[in-house]
């Protein structure tokens, strides 16, 4: 393991391996050692990353892309900022939209990990994010499709990079940078993000508006919801109108599933409906 002179406004190391199982198992160790808030792991290449859902990977190239994870340490699990992961997500939309300009306006929030992007007549996964917590120390793994240019076969269609998109990819360890800054902006201090993560959020919120299908509850749960998704809590929830109702109701756990709007204005879901998330 080596340390990057990478910018960290955390005032914490960076650390750099070339092979790693998982990034987030490396950070684990970092907390043990007792490595400071805001220490980062990357790795040229995870053979073990994983998603959010126990089964679910996170599959990286050996170059090119970027994964890395974030150790956060808080007094007590109380003191853990709210929607947490979100502002993360909102954190790399921002980074990667400065990152490759050509992508301004097209990087968009899936509730509640996933940042998909708008390219040509469909929406792709590009970036990944996972939060895990014990007590108040927290793990934000992140992974970022940067200049991957072939994905596995259950992928394609429906994963894409910010090569591909862009036309161009740039050194991930410059947009690591970039993330960084902008999770300290939107995370660390109290105004960040000009105190509005939430309607930043929203102003991106895939779906937003439209009527969707929701899976409420654990993986394959079959308990669905359908209505018209209004927007995001306090606390980073989910919120529905269900159909027939006129307040939203608040979700924290589930799936958003892709459906049709309803609706006689066109939007980008109508463009877009019909295509297939990545959920790897």
């Amino acid at each position: 393991m080596r340390t990057l002179a990478v910018s960290n406004p955390f005032d914490a190391p960076v650390y750099y391996e070339e092979i790693v199982a998982s990034t987030m198992d490396v950070s684990r160790m970092l907390a043990n050692n007792g490595e400071p808030h805001g220490t980062v792991i990357t790795a040229g290449f995870q053979k073990a990353g994983r998603g959010r859902i126990r089964g679910r990977s996170w599959e990286t190239a050996r170059a090119g892309d970027l994964s890395f994870t974030i150790l956060l340490r808080y007094p007590r699990i109380e003191d853990i900022p709210s929607a947490l992961t979100l502002r993360t997500g909102l954190a790399a939309a921002l980074a990667i939209e400065d990152f490759a300009p050509a992508l301004a306006g097209r990087v968009m929030i899936k509730w509640p990990n996933d940042l998909l992007l708008q390219d040509g007549g469909a929406v792709r996964k590009v970036t990944g994010i996972l939060a895990e917590a014990n007590g108040g120390i927290v793990h934000i793994g992140i992974g970022v499709n940067v200049g991957q240019k072939e994905f596995p076969e259950h992928l394609r269609g429906r994963a894409t990079s910010i090569g591909l998109a862009a036309g161009e990819a740039g050194d991930p360890l410059a947009l690591l940078e970039l993330i960084l800054a902008q999770m300290y902006d939107g995370i660390q201090n109290v105004n960040g993000h000009c105190g509005g993560w939430k309607s930043r959020i929203e102003q991106r919120l895939y779906k937003k508006g439209d009527r969707v299908k929701f899976a409420e509850g654990a993986a394959g749960s079959h308990n669905m919801v359908s209505g018209t998704l209004a927007g995001v809590g306090e606390g980073g929830e989910l919120l529905i109108v269900p159909d027939g109702e006129t307040v939203p109701r608040s979700f924290f756990s589930g799936e958003l599933v892709s459906v049709c709007p309803q609706s006689s204005s066109t939007s980008l879901t109508q463009l877009l409906c019909g295509q297939t998330l990545a959920k790897d």
